[in-house]
């Protein structure tokens, strides 16, 4: 029996339009700051033009001071110190900063349209009265100039991280918070994920002329700055003993930097592809930094491939941080890895520039749908780097990972806000374990081959937008030609579980009776594989009705038949196969193990 595994993927022209009265705002910045190492503190001044795309008129406005999460008290902090599993991380080290460890962003003024405003700092979220409304279609200025300090590196940003990289400044400036069909977006900080505008940055960093700079953006003035931006041997032009970074990033919704003296700085071009920047301390594994850009650039094609093309014309590497974690155009991860390592969170996070730097899900809500879909394109990327794509089911972690948060009945609703989860297990084992058991699992349902065509026209048709769960579902409808709304509602709204079994096998008036019970709350179609004893392959598929539809034959030497339609309301479906008892070897549900089947050991039936 051949199962269609492969990564086949047919081009095909996206003709699914966004609604004409799709909307989203636009936030442009401009941003100055003047750093000092010594105190690792920065004065900063901020310009940013908004516009109100909306069909409503804004009276207030939230921005976000991600640096003030690190204060003893914080609601991070808090979390951390309560929550039942605790991120190793974190804990209690918030609560033991000192004054001079602690992060902040403090607020010195703000204006629009040159009118001071009112506002007030509640924890991670500056709360802003306008002094004028923003009506639809409007665009405002606000003005504002702000000093921070870096909090000692806890959570993703900071500084003097554990592999003794200086700054890792993600999250680093006050952030105009989201604002959609759903109204103001003003999320606290409490450590997961997170949701943003898009718009230009054009980003000005002041600081001493022995660090070297990477993150987002493309740099303006690499004939002034050296350190590896140029082909040739640049002597930095310092003023007081300073570089001023000019760096610009196009139609992104967030921006990250980070600085290091010892930086070594690495460009890689990639053929039909972006320019590759590799940021890190050279160490004992240097060598195997050495090798990650000509690896990092074949994972790169292969997801231009399958996935969709990367819009943007330069990629960041860079060693810093507490793992891993994506940023537009860049990632920050720890670099004190072996190859296979370094390769494999430096895939995971650069494949979030699909999932949540492209298309901008909020990840806040939907953290399944970066998480999980970065995992499912990683774990097909990974595959094909080092096993040539011949894994049965690359995904097989994850499956284990969604099993095991099952049985121990720590499952939650993917619809839960990040945050909102009753621990960390349960969200990660959502986001990430069930995220990615939800698009291989769907492929049961629809097909291989449609799956990997909708994945793409989902990124094409909702790059640069805000898709959310119905949005892809409605993408995955048209290119199967089935109904789809069950699959969401149950897998996702809920915490309903697949359970089929093989009830009773029997013989009746010369054929084989086989009984298949549907012991769970979720509906599913079945695969059923029947073995014959001759070595023949037999796969009776038997759709749901609700499903109006029909995947194709993915069984490509099996004789194949499809069968009634199994109404979901019946908890028994009986097969009649011509086979004898005595003809048939093995009877199997589903044999591609794709289906979330939480008990699959009466999955499958032997004649003894």
């Amino acid at each position: 029996m051949k199962y269609i595994n492969g990564l086949i993927f047919l081009l095909c022209s996206s003709a699914l339009a966004i609604g004409q009265d799709y909307w989203q705002q636009r936030v442009d910045y401009r941003m100055e700051i003047d750093f000092d190492v010594s105190t690792h503190q920065y004065d900063g001044k901020q310009v940013i033009t908004y516009t109100n795309n909306s069909p409503d008129t804004i009276r207030k406005a939230y921005y976000h001071l991600y640096f003030n999460a690190f204060q003893p008290g914080s609601m991070m902090d808090s979390r951390s110190r309560n929550i039942s599993d605790p991120d190793r991380r974190v804990r209690d080290r918030i609560f033991n900063l000192q004054e001079d460890e602690i992060g902040y962003i403090k607020v010195n003024s703000l204006s629009q349209d040159d009118k001071p405003l009112n506002y007030a700092e509640e924890g991670t979220i500056l709360i802003v009265k306008l002094a004028e409304p923003i009506l639809p279609g409007n665009s405002t200025r606000f003005t504002m100039e702000w000093n921070a300090q870096v909090p000692v590196q806890i959570r993703r940003s900071g500084r003097n991280n554990t592999e003794g990289i200086a700054y890792s400044m993600a999250q680093w400036y006050p952030k105009l918070a989201e604002y959609d069909e759903d109204g103001w977006h003003p999320n606290p900080y409490i450590g997961r994920e997170f949701y943003g505008v898009w718009g230009d940055f054009d980003v000005k960093i002041m600081i001493d002329k022995d660090y070297t700079i990477g993150g987002s953006g493309y740099l303006q003035n690499p004939e002034e700055i050296g350190h590896g931006y140029t082909n040739e041997d640049v002597k930095p032009k310092a003023k007081k003993g300073k570089l001023t970074w000019h760096f610009k990033a196009p139609e992104v919704h967030d921006f990250m930097w980070a600085a290091d003296p010892d930086y070594k700085h690495v460009r890689y071009q990639m053929d039909n592809g972006p320019e590759l920047h590799f940021f890190y301390q050279e160490g004992d594994n240097t060598r195997d930094w050495a090798l990650l850009p000509e690896q990092t650039a074949k994972a790169f094609a292969l997801m231009n491939q399958l996935f969709g093309k990367y819009p943007y014309e330069q990629f960041s590497v860079v060693q810093g941080g507490d793992g891993g974690m994506e940023y537009p155009m860049s990632t920050l991860i720890t670099g004190e890895r072996r190859l296979g390592s370094l390769v494999g969170v430096t895939v995971h996070e650069f494949i979030h520039s699909w999932y949540q730097g492209v298309l901008g899900t909020n990840e806040s809500l939907h953290s399944w749908m970066d998480e999980g879909f970065t995992e499912y394109a990683g774990n097909i990327i990974i595959d094909q780097l080092f096993n040539g794509g011949k894994s049965n089911n690359p995904h097989s972690g994850n499956y284990r990972g969604y099993y095991r948060n099952v049985l121990a009945e720590n499952e939650q609703p993917m619809t839960l806000h990040a945050d909102h989860y009753q621990n960390n297990t349960a969200y990660s084992r959502n986001a990430y374990s069930k995220g990615c058991v939800y698009l291989h699992q769907l492929s049961y349902v629809i097909g291989q081959q449609n799956l990997l065509i909708g994945m793409r026209r989902y990124f094409n048709e909702w790059k640069f937008k805000h898709p959310e769960p119905e949005d892809f579902l409605r993408i995955m409808e048209r290119v199967s030609d089935m109904e789809l709304d069950w699959y969401n509602e149950h897998f996702v709204n809920s915490t309903n579980t697949i359970d089929y079994a093989i009830d009773t096998v029997y013989e009746s008036e010369g054929k084989t009776v086989i009984s298949l019970r549907k012991n769970g709350q979720m509906m599913m179609p079945v695969d059923l594989f029947i073995e014959g004893e001759d070595g023949s392959a037999n796969v009776h598929y038997i759709p749901l009705r609700i499903m109006r539809g029909e995947k194709e034959n993915e069984y490509l030497e099996a004789n194949y038949q499809v069968e009634e339609d199994w109404i979901w309301t019946n908890p028994v479906y009986n097969l009649y196969s011509d086979l004898s008892m005595e003809e048939i070897k093995s009877i199997t549900i589903d044999p591609t193990g794709r289906m979330a089947d939480i008990s699959p050991g009466d999955n499958r039936w032997t004649r003894e």
